[in-house]
């Protein structure tokens, strides 16, 4: 890279460019580490953590649809436990930074999983995914009550002294809103977003191609969606923003960072072309060059209305 300065801040977590892998598109980090070169990325995102491993749904639980995919994994994962065993020696290895994604179906659970997580100083920041079902409520998913989504960011804010980044979920009437609640509860930054809610019919069958019926859907068909909502945060409340959502190409990235994002993820993209976080760095840096850009972080909320 030339003179250009890709380093971000998104709150007390500093990066050295906004490039970062979406939490259950790169695995545990080695799965993909012989397909690019993870050194040069942002960071990476990890499958989602629980406190005990999850099977998650059964087959078929991935369908591709129109520029995008469905997904209804489940939440599959080995667990807290077997994550510090047999993931972190390896990522030991990476020269790149490490942030955990929790999920899990009680506050309680999101304060364990923290709670033992933190002690792992690789560990940079964790990314609270609050799409899931609360089971205490009858399955209500936290991440469309706004008490909810309150409570878990001041309860895992106070078991950690790392930064707390929120997943919010698009399927919700004002984003903003999470986003506010976020700040006032002392999270430091928001991921926006998480997958819409979508599925898909087999004509001759009549059944859905999902088992689970529903998936969350990703890829380029959420890419407006997702730039909306990163927008509608931005113009509302002063906190970083991680965007994300149908990001292919360096050219979104940097849609993504005009419309308010402080970094982003890629999360399809890595199903197509693993090493497409590399190749996106680098579009970046080369967009900066043509257009005087010293830093990129000059470029964040830059729209002009």
């Amino acid at each position: 890279m030339t003179g250009i300065d890709l380093s971000v801040n998104v709150g007390k977590l500093k990066l050295k460019n906004p490039v970062l892998l979406a939490s259950g598109t790169n695995g545990y980090g080695n799965e993909i580490s012989n397909l690019t070169d993870l050194s040069k990325l942002g960071g990476i995102v990890t499958k989602s953590l629980s406190l005990k491993p999850r099977k998650g749904n059964p087959p078929q639980r991935i369908v591709e649809t129109s520029s995008g995919m469905l997904n209804a994994i489940g939440l599959a994962n080995v667990g807290v436990e077997s994550f510090v065993k047999e993931k972190i020696p390896f990522l030991k290895e990476l020269n790149t930074t490490l942030i955990c994604n929790i999920a899990a179906s009680s506050i309680e659970e999101y304060v364990e999983c923290t709670k033992i997580l933190t002690a792992e100083e690789l560990i940079s920041a964790f990314e609270i995914n609050v799409s899931c079902p609360n089971v205490k409520e009858g399955g209500l998913e936290f991440g469309n009550d706004l008490n909810a989504v309150g409570r878990i960011t001041e309860k895992v804010k106070a078991a950690t002294n790392k930064p707390i980044i929120i997943k919010l979920s698009p399927n919700v009437s004002r984003i903003s809103d999470f986003a506010k609640v976020v700040k006032q509860e002392g999270g430091d930054a928001v991921s926006a977003i998480n997958t819409l809610v979508g599925t898909a019919f087999n004509i001759w069958t009549k059944k859905p191609k999902i088992k689970n019926v529903t998936g969350g859907l990703s890829g380029p068909a959420i890419k407006p969606v997702a730039l909306a909502k990163v927008f509608e945060i931005s113009r509302n409340i002063q906190i970083p923003i991680i965007g994300i959502g149908g990001i292919m190409n360096w050219q979104d990235a940097i849609e993504f960072i005009i419309a308010g994002s402080t970094a982003i993820q890629l999360g399809t993209v890595n199903f197509i072309n693993p090493n497409a976080g590399v190749e996106i760095v680098e579009g970046i840096n080369a967009f900066c060059e043509k257009t005087s850009v010293g830093k990129i972080s000059d470029l964040i909320a830059s729209y002009q209305i």
